[in-house]
């Protein structure tokens, strides 16, 4: 470049140009030809990187490479080319700006600073990445670590170039630094709260990628697509996403529903709401009904059995139906429900299965169904839970039963036009 320069001033001088103007004439022509070859060195690393090593790359049966390439690292790579052909040529350039030179390398070595840097951080991407998609990694939140990582490398870029820029030493600023801790700490209070926050998430294995929670609060109720080091985001059942920021789930209660999807059973916990008025004693005409259901007719006979030798031992009258032991409608039909309940396909048979009266109320005597399904998939779990007590509620009339239900004006008419009549 000094040949190049020295060949093109005696070529002005020759053309008898003014001295004054020939340094600037030289600036211009060199500037110009080092951009032109920055470009085309540049253009043509790219060019052999994405020919020769792309291809190498693509060929290989590795992910990693391949990200590599899908986060641009030959076109980082360019700009280093670019950083090694300025300044080979800026000495030459500026030759004759003594003082701008100086200022220019100072900016060539902070722009070869975070040529670097980005480099670097093309690898950090390509390895979480890549280590997000591993089985070991997946339910980690290791993308809060990578973006720490990276928060890190842009604060050592930052204090390299300013050292580089007021020829201070790192060490000298880090110094300065220390006064500004506080400042520092109230501008990265997030930050370093999210830290703190990803790793007790991760070390007691709160929150999973994938998890189903909820935290009514912010109205999150989804599954996490994402922990970062900041937010983690829950998209909810209407397609919504909620961002919460991470050291909530450290200060804030929610509820995971991990647990239930590991287990492979959801719960069923429904109440069927029994008008008390309509409970009474199974008579021999309820019994002989009741024999003709196929569920519970063994069990009938075997509790009849052991009603009528309880009786017998103990000399009850039975002319009068509330002496001695008796079956009740209500009774049966929670017998019902438990042999309907053991009986249905879509009811996890290992699991607790409970049929229980509650305390009686003001709507009548609840009777709960607890027991859990087979299948965790939603659409699945509401049509068998739907079909269990569509069964329940329309069966409850063959138990001389009904279901409690508060009056409606269409009840006050019709008790009005029977008053009437």
């Amino acid at each position: 470049m000094k040949e190049l320069k020295q060949q093109f001033e005696n070529f002005l001088h020759n053309q008898h140009i003014a001295d004054s103007v020939i340094p600037y004439l030289v600036f211009l022509v060199l500037l110009i030809i080092s951009g032109i070859l920055v470009f085309v060195c540049v253009f043509v690393t790219k060019k052999i990187l994405d020919n020769v090593v792309g291809r190498i790359f693509m060929k290989t049966h590795g992910k990693w490479d391949d990200l590599l390439i899908k986060h641009r690292l030959f076109s980082a790579t360019g700009y280093l080319v670019s950083v090694i052909v300025l300044k080979a040529a800026v000495p030459a350039l500026f030759e004759d700006f003594p003082r701008t030179l100086e200022f220019i390398g100072k900016l060539l070595d902070v722009y070869l600073v975070f040529v670097i840097i980005t480099i670097l951080i093309v690898f950090l991407k390509a390895t979480e990445e890549y280590l997000s998609d591993s089985e070991l990694f997946i339910e980690k939140p290791i993308s809060s670590y990578f973006q720490l990582i990276r928060l890190v490398l842009y604060i050592i870029a930052a204090i390299l170039g300013l050292s580089i820029i007021l020829t201070k030493s790192p060490i000298y600023l880090l110094g300065a630094f220390g006064a500004m801790t506080a400042v520092l700490l109230l501008i990265f209070k997030d930050t370093i709260l999210g830290l703190v926050a990803s790793i007790q998430i991760s070390a007691n294995d709160m929150v999973r990628i994938g998890d189903w929670v909820e935290m009514p609060k912010y109205h999150a109720d989804g599954d996490v697509t994402a922990i970062n080091l900041n937010t983690v985001k829950v998209m909810n059942w209407d397609k919504t996403i909620t961002t919460v920021p991470t050291y909530y789930f450290i200060t804030e209660s929610f509820k995971n529903w991990r647990g239930m999807q590991m287990s492979g059973g959801r719960r069923i916990k429904r109440t069927i709401q029994i008008s008390i008025g309509s409970i009474r004693f199974v008579d021999t005409e309820m019994k002989d009904r009741f024999k003709k259901i196929d569920l519970i007719r063994k069990a009938i006979v075997e509790r009849q059995a052991e009603i009528e030798q309880y009786n017998r031992e103990n000399d009850t009258n039975l002319d009068v139906l509330i002496n001695g032991r008796r079956m009740t409608n209500v009774g049966v039909f929670r017998m019902y429900i438990e042999k309907y309940l053991q009986n249905h396909s879509g009811i996890n048979q290992d699991m607790t299965m409970l049929v229980r009266q509650q305390a009686p109320g003001e709507h009548g005597l609840p009777i709960e169904i607890y027991c859990f399904t087979n299948t965790i998939k939603w659409a699945e779990y509401e049509n068998i839970q739907s079909d269990i007590f569509d069964h329940l509620v329309a069966s409850v009339t063959y138990f001389d039963l009904v279901i409690f239900q508060s009056p409606s004006g269409k009840d006050f008419r019709e008790l009005g036009v029977e008053r009437r009549g």
